[in-house]
């Protein structure tokens, strides 16, 4: 008789991640883990995001005794400089102002913990995004459409802002702010294997597979 799946604990109250990962097949809950999400200034940008998920995933895992914690970060970064949530509008004006018309790194750390045991398994997936050479007048508008406002790096690529991304190379999900392919493998390696007929699991917007599987 083959063994039960472990119980699956999601550690974000974000609603992209919830249904992203709801693609994978598996029952899970959710648990906000209340973490601030603060670094050492300095700190490489991929570090930083594995740190992150990891203090969320364990946050979580800390109340729990059994199942399968998953914790992500995701963080927007150009010239090393991590872009995080705006404050306000012109605030997320002001970033997209920096991105336009130039190449950045979205980097999402994903921390997959086994309450039980304390197994932790770690991965960081990395995508490039080239943004359009926006006019001030279409990033003032799509500031001020609220989209922007809790948000990474002021834009949503799977909402309006889209409109400013001129391509990507590497994980679309990534950019939405949850790599299915990592949380997937991570998943893999704690026993936890998605099951037969999940897919897409970690695709493209027309429905083609990622270019990480």
């Amino acid at each position: 008789m083959p063994n039960p799946q472990p119980a699956l604990i999601l550690a974000s109250g974000s609603p992209r991640r919830r249904q992203l990962l709801a693609a994978l097949g598996l029952p899970f809950t959710t648990v906000t883990s209340g973490v601030p999400e603060d670094v050492a200034p300095g700190i490489d940008p991929v570090e930083a995001a594995l740190q992150l998920a990891q203090r969320k995933a364990e946050a979580v895992a800390a109340t729990l005794d059994h199942g399968l914690v998953i914790g992500s970060d995701t963080d927007v970064v150009l010239d090393e400089q991590i872009l995080g949530k705006p404050a306000d509008a012109a605030d997320a004006a002001r970033m997209l102002r920096l991105l336009r018309g130039r190449t950045h790194r979205v980097i999402s750390g994903v921390a997959v913990i086994d309450a039980a045991s304390g197994q932790l398994a770690l991965g960081a997936v990395t995508t490039f995004v080239t943004m359009i050479d926006a006019s001030d007048a279409q990033i003032t508008a799509y500031a001020a459409s609220g989209e922007p406002l809790d948000k990474a790096g002021a834009y949503a690529i799977q909402g309006l802002g889209g409109a400013l991304v001129a391509g990507i190379e590497g994980c679309y999900n990534n950019v939405v702010g949850f790599p299915l392919c990592e949380v997937a493998a991570l998943l893999g390696r704690l026993g936890c294997p998605i099951p037969n007929g999940a897919s897409p699991l970690c695709a493209l917007p027309d429905g083609s597979p990622c270019p990480r599987i």
